[in-house]
Protein backbone atom coordinates (compact mmCIF):
# COMPACT_ATOMS: atom_id res chain seq x y z
CA UNK A 1 0.00 0.00 0.00
CA UNK A 2 1.27 3.88 -0.57
CA UNK A 3 2.28 5.78 1.93
CA UNK A 4 1.58 9.64 0.57
CA UNK A 5 2.62 11.37 3.77
CA UNK A 6 5.58 10.57 3.80
CA UNK A 7 8.10 10.65 0.61
CA UNK A 8 9.76 7.67 -0.57
CA UNK A 9 13.50 8.84 -0.64
CA UNK A 10 15.70 6.88 -3.58
CA UNK A 11 19.58 6.65 -2.22
CA UNK A 12 21.09 4.98 -4.73
CA UNK A 13 20.57 4.68 -8.90
CA UNK A 14 20.36 0.88 -8.41
CA UNK A 15 17.50 1.77 -6.17
CA UNK A 16 15.71 3.49 -8.94
CA UNK A 17 16.20 1.25 -11.45
CA UNK A 18 15.59 -1.73 -9.25
CA UNK A 19 12.26 0.33 -8.80
CA UNK A 20 11.03 1.04 -12.43
CA UNK A 21 12.00 -2.79 -13.15
CA UNK A 22 15.13 -1.89 -15.22
CA UNK A 23 18.85 -3.66 -15.65
CA UNK A 24 21.44 -2.17 -13.08
CA UNK A 25 22.84 1.22 -14.03
CA UNK A 26 26.10 0.94 -15.82
CA UNK A 27 27.88 3.87 -14.22
CA UNK A 28 27.20 4.37 -10.19
CA UNK A 29 26.53 7.88 -10.58
CA UNK A 30 25.22 8.70 -13.69
CA UNK A 31 22.04 6.94 -15.94
CA UNK A 32 20.38 8.10 -18.78
CA UNK A 33 16.89 6.08 -19.33
CA UNK A 34 15.70 5.98 -22.45
CA UNK A 35 11.95 5.28 -22.39
CA UNK A 36 11.25 4.75 -25.99
CA UNK A 37 13.03 1.55 -25.37
CA UNK A 38 11.80 0.74 -21.99
CA UNK A 39 7.83 -0.26 -21.14
CA UNK A 40 7.99 1.65 -18.01
CA UNK A 41 5.41 0.67 -15.25
CA UNK A 42 4.91 3.80 -13.75
CA UNK A 43 2.01 2.36 -11.23
CA UNK A 44 4.95 0.86 -9.27
CA UNK A 45 6.33 4.27 -8.10
CA UNK A 46 5.43 5.57 -4.50
CA UNK A 47 2.76 8.24 -4.92
CA UNK A 48 5.54 11.02 -3.66
CA UNK A 49 8.76 10.60 -3.97
CA UNK A 50 12.47 12.26 -3.18
CA UNK A 51 15.87 11.51 -4.22
CA UNK A 52 19.43 12.72 -3.93
CA UNK A 53 19.82 13.50 -7.00
CA UNK A 54 19.47 15.75 -10.39
CA UNK A 55 16.94 14.91 -12.77
CA UNK A 56 16.44 16.02 -16.50
CA UNK A 57 13.33 14.38 -18.15
CA UNK A 58 12.45 14.80 -21.90
CA UNK A 59 8.38 13.70 -22.46
CA UNK A 60 8.39 13.40 -26.54
CA UNK A 61 4.58 13.75 -26.38
CA UNK A 62 3.89 15.94 -23.87
CA UNK A 63 0.01 16.66 -24.68
CA UNK A 64 -3.36 17.78 -23.34
CA UNK A 65 -3.53 20.94 -20.91
CA UNK A 66 -1.22 22.64 -18.48
CA UNK A 67 -2.63 25.21 -16.16
CA UNK A 68 -0.79 28.42 -15.73
CA UNK A 69 -2.40 30.84 -12.86
CA UNK A 70 -6.27 30.48 -13.37
CA UNK A 71 -5.89 29.64 -17.42
CA UNK A 72 -5.39 26.73 -19.34
CA UNK A 73 -3.09 26.65 -22.27
CA UNK A 74 -2.50 23.49 -24.72
CA UNK A 75 0.94 22.12 -25.67
CA UNK A 76 1.42 19.39 -28.47
CA UNK A 77 5.28 19.62 -28.13
CA UNK A 78 7.66 17.36 -26.00
CA UNK A 79 8.42 18.92 -22.75
CA UNK A 80 11.76 19.25 -20.41
CA UNK A 81 11.72 18.89 -17.06
CA UNK A 82 14.15 19.40 -14.21
CA UNK A 83 14.20 18.74 -10.58
CA UNK A 84 16.93 18.92 -8.11
CA UNK A 85 18.36 16.95 -5.16
CA UNK A 86 15.57 16.59 -2.45
CA UNK A 87 12.96 17.87 -4.39
CA UNK A 88 10.11 15.98 -3.70
CA UNK A 89 7.47 14.77 -6.98
CA UNK A 90 4.33 13.34 -7.72
CA UNK A 91 2.89 11.37 -9.70
CA UNK A 92 1.19 13.33 -12.67
CA UNK A 93 -2.34 12.46 -15.27
CA UNK A 94 -0.93 13.18 -18.10
CA UNK A 95 -1.64 11.13 -21.47
CA UNK A 96 0.63 8.20 -20.13
CA UNK A 97 2.98 8.32 -22.80
CA UNK A 98 6.56 8.44 -21.06
CA UNK A 99 8.42 8.19 -24.45
CA UNK A 100 11.83 10.45 -24.07
CA UNK A 101 14.73 10.32 -21.64
CA UNK A 102 15.49 10.40 -18.20
CA UNK A 103 18.81 11.60 -17.18
CA UNK A 104 19.59 11.08 -13.11
CA UNK A 105 22.63 12.65 -12.21
CA UNK A 106 24.11 12.32 -8.30
CA UNK A 107 25.42 15.43 -7.21
CA UNK A 108 29.18 13.18 -6.56
CA UNK A 109 29.70 13.04 -10.76
CA UNK A 110 30.33 16.95 -10.96
CA UNK A 111 32.64 16.88 -8.40
CA UNK A 112 35.88 18.48 -9.36
CA UNK A 113 34.19 20.40 -12.01
CA UNK A 114 32.81 23.93 -12.10
CA UNK A 115 29.54 22.15 -13.34
CA UNK A 116 29.01 21.01 -9.57
CA UNK A 117 28.72 24.67 -8.74
CA UNK A 118 27.38 25.80 -11.66
CA UNK A 119 24.23 23.86 -11.74
CA UNK A 120 23.10 25.54 -8.37
CA UNK A 121 22.72 28.73 -10.44
CA UNK A 122 20.29 27.43 -13.17
CA UNK A 123 16.73 28.44 -11.28
CA UNK A 124 14.38 26.26 -13.55
CA UNK A 125 15.51 23.28 -11.25
CA UNK A 126 13.31 24.79 -8.89
CA UNK A 127 10.25 25.67 -11.04
CA UNK A 128 7.27 23.20 -10.76
CA UNK A 129 5.40 20.99 -13.04
CA UNK A 130 3.24 23.51 -14.93
CA UNK A 131 6.44 25.48 -15.47
CA UNK A 132 7.90 22.87 -17.76
CA UNK A 133 9.76 24.07 -20.96
CA UNK A 134 7.82 23.27 -23.86
CA UNK A 135 9.91 22.95 -27.11
CA UNK A 136 9.32 23.70 -30.72
CA UNK A 137 9.94 20.74 -33.31
CA UNK A 138 13.78 22.27 -33.68
CA UNK A 139 14.29 22.97 -30.03
CA UNK A 140 13.26 18.69 -29.60
CA UNK A 141 15.76 17.57 -32.15
CA UNK A 142 18.60 19.44 -30.79
CA UNK A 143 17.62 18.11 -27.09
CA UNK A 144 16.89 14.61 -28.61
CA UNK A 145 20.58 14.56 -29.75
CA UNK A 146 22.36 15.55 -27.03
CA UNK A 147 20.57 13.20 -24.89
CA UNK A 148 21.40 10.03 -27.86
CA UNK A 149 25.27 11.25 -27.61
CA UNK A 150 25.11 10.91 -23.61
CA UNK A 151 23.71 7.54 -24.01
CA UNK A 152 26.18 6.57 -27.00
CA UNK A 153 29.28 7.49 -24.02
CA UNK A 154 27.61 5.51 -21.52
CA UNK A 155 27.23 2.38 -23.70
CA UNK A 156 30.71 2.84 -25.16
CA UNK A 157 33.68 1.59 -23.36
CA UNK A 158 34.33 4.14 -20.25
CA UNK A 159 37.72 5.72 -20.43
CA UNK A 160 39.75 8.30 -18.67
CA UNK A 161 37.89 11.08 -21.62
CA UNK A 162 34.34 9.64 -20.75
CA UNK A 163 33.30 11.98 -17.70
CA UNK A 164 34.64 14.58 -19.31
CA UNK A 165 32.75 14.19 -22.46
CA UNK A 166 29.68 13.58 -20.70
CA UNK A 167 30.21 17.00 -18.22
CA UNK A 168 30.26 18.90 -21.66
CA UNK A 169 27.10 17.32 -22.79
CA UNK A 170 24.86 18.36 -19.44
CA UNK A 171 26.72 21.35 -20.05
CA UNK A 172 25.02 21.92 -23.35
CA UNK A 173 21.77 20.53 -22.01
CA UNK A 174 21.77 23.03 -19.28
CA UNK A 175 22.83 25.99 -21.73
CA UNK A 176 20.11 25.03 -24.26
CA UNK A 177 17.68 24.96 -21.28
CA UNK A 178 18.09 28.50 -20.36
CA UNK A 179 18.21 29.36 -24.00
CA UNK A 180 14.66 27.84 -24.76
CA UNK A 181 13.15 28.91 -21.08
CA UNK A 182 14.13 32.83 -21.96
CA UNK A 183 12.33 31.97 -25.64
CA UNK A 184 9.45 30.71 -23.56
CA UNK A 185 9.36 34.00 -21.51
CA UNK A 186 9.54 35.76 -24.46
CA UNK A 187 6.35 34.04 -26.63
CA UNK A 188 4.05 33.88 -23.13
CA UNK A 189 4.88 37.64 -22.74
CA UNK A 190 1.08 38.08 -22.76
CA UNK A 191 0.17 35.31 -20.08
CA UNK A 192 3.18 36.75 -17.77
CA UNK A 193 2.22 39.88 -18.04
CA UNK A 194 -1.34 38.63 -17.16
CA UNK A 195 -0.01 37.23 -13.75
CA UNK A 196 2.02 40.48 -13.24
CA UNK A 197 -1.18 42.41 -13.16
CA UNK A 198 -2.42 39.96 -10.56
CA UNK A 199 0.19 40.28 -8.62
CA UNK A 200 0.38 44.14 -8.67
CA UNK A 201 -3.60 43.39 -7.45
CA UNK A 202 -2.76 41.10 -4.79
CA UNK A 203 -0.10 43.78 -3.35
CA UNK A 204 -2.18 46.64 -3.65
CA UNK A 205 -4.79 44.69 -1.55
CA UNK A 206 -2.32 43.53 0.90
CA UNK A 207 -1.57 46.85 1.88
CA UNK A 208 -5.21 48.09 1.59
CA UNK A 209 -6.24 45.69 3.66
CA UNK A 210 -3.45 45.98 6.45
CA UNK A 211 -1.90 42.64 5.98
CA UNK A 212 1.27 43.79 6.66
CA UNK A 213 0.24 44.69 9.93
CA UNK A 214 -0.70 40.52 11.17
CA UNK A 215 1.68 39.03 8.49
CA UNK A 216 4.58 41.55 7.97
CA UNK A 217 6.19 42.40 4.89
CA UNK A 218 4.79 40.53 2.02
CA UNK A 219 6.81 37.23 0.68
CA UNK A 220 8.17 35.97 -2.44
CA UNK A 221 6.84 32.82 -1.04
CA UNK A 222 3.27 34.72 -0.49
CA UNK A 223 2.55 36.08 -3.79
CA UNK A 224 3.79 32.75 -5.57
CA UNK A 225 1.43 30.46 -3.69
CA UNK A 226 -1.07 33.24 -4.75
CA UNK A 227 -0.44 32.99 -7.90
CA UNK A 228 0.10 29.27 -8.26
CA UNK A 229 3.81 28.97 -9.55
CA UNK A 230 6.80 28.73 -7.55
CA UNK A 231 9.16 31.12 -6.61
CA UNK A 232 11.99 30.73 -8.84
CA UNK A 233 9.44 30.92 -11.65
CA UNK A 234 8.21 33.97 -10.40
CA UNK A 235 11.74 36.10 -10.14
CA UNK A 236 12.75 34.82 -13.60
CA UNK A 237 9.26 36.14 -15.28
CA UNK A 238 9.63 39.25 -13.11
CA UNK A 239 12.57 40.02 -14.34
CA UNK A 240 12.25 39.06 -18.13
CA UNK A 241 9.36 41.73 -18.05
CA UNK A 242 10.76 44.16 -15.28
CA UNK A 243 14.62 43.72 -15.12
CA UNK A 244 13.68 43.14 -11.12
CA UNK A 245 13.20 39.83 -9.52
CA UNK A 246 10.39 39.40 -7.26
CA UNK A 247 12.12 40.44 -4.33
CA UNK A 248 12.90 43.82 -6.17
CA UNK A 249 9.49 44.07 -6.58
CA UNK A 250 8.43 43.85 -3.42
CA UNK A 251 10.88 46.57 -1.90
CA UNK A 252 10.20 48.67 -5.23
CA UNK A 253 6.72 48.68 -4.29
CA UNK A 254 7.43 49.62 -0.27
CA UNK A 255 9.29 52.26 -1.09
CA UNK A 256 6.62 53.53 -3.18
CA UNK A 257 4.16 52.76 -0.30
CA UNK A 258 6.41 54.42 2.26
CA UNK A 259 7.27 57.57 0.02
CA UNK A 260 3.24 57.96 -0.03
CA UNK A 261 2.77 57.63 4.06
CA UNK A 262 5.90 59.64 4.03
CA UNK A 263 4.87 62.70 2.38
CA UNK A 264 0.85 62.71 2.90
CA UNK A 265 1.05 62.00 6.86
CA UNK A 266 1.76 63.09 9.85
CA UNK A 267 3.13 59.59 11.29
CA UNK A 268 6.65 58.99 12.85
CA UNK A 269 9.05 56.72 10.64
CA UNK A 270 8.44 53.95 13.41
CA UNK A 271 4.80 54.01 12.84
CA UNK A 272 5.06 53.70 8.51
CA UNK A 273 7.62 51.06 9.19
CA UNK A 274 5.16 49.52 11.23
CA UNK A 275 2.40 49.96 8.83
CA UNK A 276 4.75 48.30 6.04
CA UNK A 277 4.95 45.35 8.11
CA UNK A 278 9.21 45.88 9.27
CA UNK A 279 9.47 44.54 12.94
CA UNK A 280 12.36 47.53 13.45
CA UNK A 281 12.04 50.83 12.09
CA UNK A 282 16.13 50.71 11.55
CA UNK A 283 15.68 47.92 8.67
CA UNK A 284 13.10 50.42 7.19
CA UNK A 285 15.47 52.97 7.34
CA UNK A 286 18.20 51.23 6.08
CA UNK A 287 16.33 50.22 3.09
CA UNK A 288 14.86 53.42 2.49
CA UNK A 289 17.98 54.89 1.79
CA UNK A 290 20.13 51.65 0.24
CA UNK A 291 16.74 52.64 -2.70
CA UNK A 292 16.71 56.51 -2.26
CA UNK A 293 20.12 57.29 -1.08
CA UNK A 294 18.66 59.79 1.85
CA UNK A 295 16.94 58.92 4.80
CA UNK A 296 13.01 58.64 5.48
CA UNK A 297 13.17 62.13 7.05
CA UNK A 298 15.51 63.63 4.42
CA UNK A 299 12.67 62.61 1.96
CA UNK A 300 10.16 63.78 4.40
CA UNK A 301 11.91 67.32 4.55
CA UNK A 302 11.66 68.29 1.22
CA UNK A 303 7.64 68.13 1.68
CA UNK A 304 8.16 70.53 4.70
Amino acid sequence: MKKDAIPYKYNSLSDVHRMLGLPKPLHPLISLVNNNQNQLDTSLLPNTRISAFYKISFKKNLKGKLKYGQQYYDFDEGGLFFVSPNQVTANSDNNGDHSGYTLIIHPDFLLTYPLAVKIKQYGFFSYTANEALHLSAKEKEIIISIFKNIEEELQSRLDDFSQDVIISQIESLLNYGNRFYKRQFLTRKAVNANLLQKMEALLDNYFKNEKALTNGIPTVQYLADELHISPSYLSDMLRNLTGQNAQQHIQARLIEKAKERLSTTHLSVSEIAYELGFEHSQSFSRLFKSKTNQSPMEFRAKFN
